[in-house]
C-alpha cells in the first residue's frame, strides 16, 4: 500500500511537473518569467522566514546554519532560502522537478537538492539541521500516516531546540470516490496537529489558521531528549506501518 502510494505521489507530481511545473508549484500564474518565479519565492522567505527569525535562528547567525526544505519542487522557494541561510538541503518526490531544481540553482553551491521516495528523508542520511520548513506541501499528501513520518523523520534531523515551520490542511475535504488524492490532501483540526506533535515528540508551540488551507505549524524540538515522547513516537511508528 505504501510502495502504491509513493508511486503515485511520483508519477502524478512528474506529470504535472512536464505539464506545466511554476504553475502547479504557485498556481498565481500561468506564465510565470523566471524573475516574477522567483522573486515570489523570496517573498514568501520575506513573510515566513524573516518575520520570524527569533524562533528559527534563536541568536544564530543564519549564516552558519544548515535548513531544510520539504518539498522544494523546481526550487523556487530552495534559492530564496540559500540568499538568507548558510546551507539548504532539500527533497522532493518528483524527478522531474528536481531536474529542473538543479539547473535552477547551478550557481547556488549552498543550495543541495535530492529526489526522496515521498515518505521519509533517509536520502539525507544523517545530515543534521538548524531548522527545517514546508510551504504548500503537506495539503497534497493523501495519508495521515505518510505526514506523520515525514515529521518523524524532520525530528531524527534537527538539532534540539530546532524549529519546524510547516503547514497542514486545515480546510474541511469532501471524501474523493476514487481513492488518495494528491492534490488536496487529507485534513487536520487543532487537536489533530497537537497530537500529532505530541506522538512525533514535538512541542506545538504556536498555530495560525486552523481550518484553513494554509494551517501553520511550528513544532519546536525540545533541547532534551524526552524519553516518553520518544517511546510513544516509536511504538506510534510500529503500530501505523504494520497495519
Amino acid at each position: 500500500m505504501l510502495d502504491e502510494l509513493r508511486n503515485k505521489m511520483r508519477s502524478e507530481w512528474d506529470k504535472r511537473a512536464r505539464e506545466n511545473a511554476r504553475y502547479f508549484i504557485a498556481t498565481a500564474n500561468s506564465d510565470w518569467t523566471d524573475r516574477e518565479f522567483f522573486d515570489s519565492g523570496r517573498q514568501c522567505v520575506a513573510e515566513e522566514i524573516l518575520t520570524d527569525m527569533g524562533n528559527i535562528c534563536q541568536g544564530k547567525d543564519p549564516k552558519r546554519m544548515k535548513v531544510l526544505e520539504i518539498g522544494c519542487g523546481a526550487g523556487r522557494i530552495t534559492r530564496a532560502l540559500a540568499e538568507v541561510f548558510g546551507e539548504v538541503y532539500a527533497v522532493d518526490v518528483s524527478g522531474e522537478m528536481i531536474s529542473r531544481a538543479r539547473t535552477a540553482l547551478a550557481d547556488m553551491p549552498n543550495a543541495h537538492v535530492f529526489q526522496n521516495n515521498g515518505t521519509d528523508l533517509k536520502v539525507l542520511k544523517r545530515v543534521r539541521v538548524d531548522f527545517a520548513f514546508s510551504f504548500i506541501v503537506f495539503q497534497h499528501i493523501p495519508s495521515r500516516e505518510v505526514i506523520y513520518n515525514y515529521v518523524r523523520e524532520v525530528y531524527r534531523l534537527l538539532r534540539p531546540g530546532g524549529l519546524f515551520k510547516f503547514q497542514v490542511q486545515g480546510g474541511e475535504l469532501e471524501p474523493e470516490p476514487s481513492g488518495p488524492d494528491t492534490w488536496l490532501g487529507v485534513h487536520f483540526t487543532e487537536a489533530d496537529a497537537v497530537k500529532m506533535a505530541e506522538e512525533c515528540g514535538f512541542e506545538a508551540r504556536y498555530r495560525i489558521g486552523a481550518g484553513s488551507q494554509y494551517f501553520w505549524l511550528w513544532f519546536f524540538k525540545p533541547k532534551g531528549y524526552p524519553v516518553v515522547s520518544l517511546f510513544k513516537s516509536f511504538f506510534s511508528s510500529l503500530r501505523r506501518f504494520s497495519q
